[in-house]
């Protein structure tokens, strides 16, 4: 069954069809999902979704576009979110300077990032990383507290090229590969997964965005997995069963969970 690491079901995108489009997953062969929080709201959402549905599981943490309303008292809340049950991660963080240009919000974006990346460290949880042409800043960080012992993580979407991927993989990290790998202008990403060891691959939707083709510029959702499934097998000269069955293997090696057939 196909594991997707990143989604956002709690997103207005789903209002309308929510309920009936999560209980078809399993006829999809959809077995997991975590559900990650992209912005303040979510952080009631995402646990909501993983307390209802027993295939889903929350990741929570604020997103780099909201750090300048991140407060103690917000991060005091990911804290508590953390211990409950169903919360396998700590994400989305990170840094975005596509749509953040200056230097004091990359500093505010930086400092969010560290202090969710410790709450990470100290519940001993892993980390979903967000990089938007941030990437020397963004490995400096995580380098640092890969360093400092932390359990491990994904840099989600990843979107950079062979150099920066490998000091990912050296660093025993896994990188999220999602439809933007069946664009024909993704011209580095199919290069960072041919050289990528599928041991370090994990899928992902961050739906409802980025469909892969040919269902690109409609709504995604995890039924759609297989076609970047399909592109991954092909680069990686193998069975498209090998690419499931390893990274759902990858994705519960990571949270921590075991995920019955």
């Amino acid at each position: 069954m196909i594991f997707d690491t990143h989604a956002h079901y709690d997103d207005e995108a789903f209002d309308a069809d929510r309920e009936e489009l999560l209980d078809g997953m399993a006829a999809c062969g959809i077995g997991s999902i975590v559900n990650a929080c992209a912005s303040i709201k979510s952080l009631t959402t995402t646990p909501a979704l993983a307390r209802t549905y027993p295939f889903v599981y929350a990741a929570v943490g604020i997103h780099p576009d909201d750090a300048g309303q991140v407060t103690d008292e917000i991060l005091e809340k990911i804290r508590e979110l953390t211990d409950q049950e169903k919360v396998v991660a700590v994400g989305e963080i990170g840094l975005d300077y596509y749509w953040h240009k200056e230097e004091e919000e990359h500093r505010i974006q930086q400092k969010v990032f560290r202090s969710q990346m410790e709450i990470a460290r100290e519940k001993g949880l892993p980390f979903i990383v967000h990089s938007r042409d941030a990437g020397q800043d963004t490995l400096d960080i995580v380098r640092e507290y890969v360093q400092r012992g932390m359990t491990g993580g994904i840099i989600h979407c990843f979107s950079y090229g062979e150099e920066l991927a490998r000091e990912y993989i050296q660093m025993g990290l896994f990188l999220g590969i999602g439809g933007v790998v069946t664009y024909k202008n993704a011209r580095k990403l199919p290069e960072v997964v041919s050289m990528t060891p599928l041991s370090q691959l994990v899928l992902e939707t961050d739906c409802p965005y980025l469909s892969p083709v040919p269902e690109r510029g409609k709504r995604n959702d995890s039924s759609k997995l297989p076609l970047v499934v399909r592109k991954i097998a092909e680069i990686k000269g193998v069975d498209e069963e090998t690419v499931i069955r390893t990274t759902q293997e990858n994705a519960e090696k990571l949270f921590s969970i075991k995920v019955l057939a």
